[in-house]
């Protein structure tokens, strides 16, 4: 049986793209700050993946800002490296939510060209493929555009849904 936390953990959606040249430092290291950069790419093609889109969100009145972030380095990523952004929500309520990341390098799967290749979802107890590099986590509040919180099920409970369903997965 899953302990509470866990139950509360949603299947893990890929991001998959190369590591581009202005990304990375002299020494073809990756500068830690894109790392945040390349978090925001996850939630976005997470949220696709659900079939929604940030714009739709913003349309509808209902924004998501970061309010907390955490992040730790275990290896560096590199020039050219093939690395996939694993990204799932960690905890959800109606005003809150919280996503978990997962940044690894895997070099077993070819990319042709930059453009991201989203992959997922595949279980959150599955083993994630590939070399970790970076680990994460980002917190948000749901706002209206006065920035004002508001309840996500009561105001876009499409997205509520589909956040939820994202979650049972």
């Amino acid at each position: 049986m899953k302990n509470r936390d866990e139950q509360e953990k949603s299947a893990w959606f890929g991001t998959r793209f190369r590591v581009r040249y202005q990304e990375s430092d002299q020494m073809g290291v990756v500068y830690h700050a894109n790392y945040v950069n390349w978090f925001e790419i996850g939630r976005t093609e997470m949220i696709r993946s659900l079939g929604l889109t940030y714009r739709s969100m913003e349309e509808a009145g209902v924004l998501l800002p970061v309010i907390g972030l955490d992040l730790t380095y275990k290896k560096p990523a590199r020039y050219d490296d093939c690395v996939t952004v694993w990204t799932r929500i960690n905890q959800m309520s109606s005003v809150r939510l919280t996503y978990e990341y997962e940044v690894r390098r895997d070099e077993s799967l070819s990319l042709q060209g930059q453009s991201p290749i989203s992959l997922g979802p595949i279980l959150s107890s599955a083993k994630l493929p590939g070399e970790l590099l970076v680990t994460g986590t980002t917190q948000h509040a749901w706002v209206n555009s006065d920035f004002r919180p508001v309840r996500l099920d009561k105001s876009f409970p499409n997205l509520y849904d589909a956040l939820s369903k994202a979650l049972r997965l």
